[in-house]
């Protein structure tokens, strides 16, 4: 990801832009610390899209409905000589 520092970024914001169309999320620091990211408009409404929960993800799973063996052991536990 590409830094900006503040007044680059606000003397050179069509170029910041077109930079986060291109190449992607353009950082921004204020006094070298990170402090704001440039997205174009098709990285910031593919992060607000609405992803399916987990509930969901695994009822829709290829491997939903499929049996596991996930019995434990009865055997004891290890003697283990103190």
């Amino acid at each position: 990801m590409a830094r900006w520092q503040l007044q680059d970024a606000k003397a050179r914001f069509s170029e910041v832009i077109k930079k986060a169309r291109k190449e992607g999320p353009q950082q921004v620091t204020v006094r070298g610390k990170p402090s704001a990211v440039v997205l174009s408009v098709d990285e910031y409404e593919a992060m607000k899209k609405k992803r399916p929960d987990f509930v969901h993800f695994m009822r829709t799973s290829p491997l939903a409905g499929i049996e596991l063996d996930i019995s434990r052991s009865d055997s004891p536990a290890r003697d283990i000589d103190l």
